[in-house]
């Protein structure tokens, strides 16, 4: 058995910029709760994104969180969001009290169908937020999402997560709807061990969620609180982290392309395997190599198959809808999003992975469709 090939672990650039900002912030001793690196660290990746304004926080998912507080949400709204996805697309949702209608998929995109969403306004009417996720780091069909958004004047926040360093049309997925979020965790195609990030063109919402994140503490000389709060600030540390890992943002998506194209030439031509769709339009990251198979060879046997060569690999997210703490909220569509989970695999897809490792991979997934 050959060394751990990972599906998306940490990668530190070869030049060392993290660990010259983390220095600065122990000499400094600007340690937390915030300091240079925070400050600059927002603007740094509000700028690549093309949004005016940008609050780092402690995770994607509190990200996530005061993009649906800053858009109004409150207990029993109504609020769209992709089936298939994470569950911290959905979960900040019931953090408001407010209730999730999944919207399933299409084949074109693998993300939210807008032929759905149109049915889904038909039936909510007042919903107060659309939630859109960019799956993979795909790009979901903006110009379709936001004009249907636009004719029914709702919120619209993308869940960029996993496509930092995508663009739909040249545009950055995350900069197109009021509120954007993306994700630093550990899987990410950058990484600050932990974070994430609010951006949006609306300056004034941005400081509003910076005051929420810091636990709603009002100007005055002793702690005056006058609004509910939470601890959702990056630290001056992980913030420094972020901004060396914003410098190789572009190598990294490079190699997720290279892996991508790999496995698209050795593995395309076998029977039932469709690759994830990347249209004319759209400009992925990469981040995560996915599959779906119509043939005798199952996922499961390509899942067991790579386990026994220490190789990991994953599902396709399971569908909201049919998750055991979701399946009571509705739902609108057919059978898109759970097809692709059904039949869908992500293959290792870390950009430390050499020629070597990709090979290892590819040659056991072959040894499937030779027996």
């Amino acid at each position: 058995m050959g060394d751990r090939i990972f599906l998306s672990s940490p990668h530190m650039s070869d030049e060392g910029f993290e660990m010259e900002y983390v220095k600065e912030a122990f000499n400094t001793n600007w340690i937390a709760p915030l300091g240079e690196n925070v400050n600059e660290f927002e603007k740094e990746l509000a700028a690549k994104v093309g949004s005016k304004a940008a609050a780092a926080l402690s995770s994607g998912t509190g990200a996530l969180h005061l993009a649906l507080r800053a858009a109004g949400v409150e207990e029993g709204d109504a609020v769209f969001c992709p089936t298939l996805t994470f569950s911290a697309t959905a979960n900040p949702i019931i953090y408001q009290n407010a209730n999730p209608v999944f919207i399933d998929s299409d084949y074109e995109t693998w993300n939210m169908c807008p032929k759905a969403l149109e049915e889904a306004f038909k039936k909510y009417p007042d919903v107060k937020a659309v939630i859109v996720v960019h799956l993979y780091g795909l790009s979901a069909d903006m110009d379709k999402i936001m004009d249907i958004c636009k004719k029914h004047n709702v919120t619209v926040i993308e869940d960029a997560a996993e496509s930092l360093g995508a663009y739909y049309k040249g545009q950055h997925t995350g900069s197109f709807g009021d509120y954007g979020i993306f994700s630093f965790n550990g899987n990410k195609i950058i990484t600050t061990s932990g974070g994430g990030m609010l951006v949006s063109n609306n300056e004034e919402r941005i400081a509003k969620a910076r005051f929420w994140a810091t636990q709603s503490r009002d100007q005055a000389r002793h702690y005056e609180h006058s609004e509910l709060g939470f601890n959702y600030r990056m630290s001056n540390v992980v913030a420094g982290i972020g901004r060396g890992q914003l410098k190789v943002l572009e190598q990294r998506v490079e190699k997720k392309r290279y892996i991508f194209e790999f496995y698209k030439s050795e593995l395309g031509g076998l029977e039932g395997i469709e690759f994830m769709p990347v249209n004319d339009w759209d400009e992925p990251n990469y981040w995560l190599c996915s599959m779906t198979l119509n043939s005798i060879v199952r996922p499961i046997d390509i899942f067991e198959a790579l386990e026994k060569e220490n190789i990991e690999s994953r599902p396709i997210w399971k569908p909201m809808h049919i998750q055991p703490y979701f399946e009571e909220y509705d739902f609108v569509g057919t059978d898109v999003s759970e097809k692709l989970f059904e039949n869908g695999v992500c293959l290792p897809s870390d950009t430390k992975m050499t020629d070597g490792d990709l090979e290892r991979v590819v040659e056991t997934i072959k040894g499937l469709w030779l027996k």
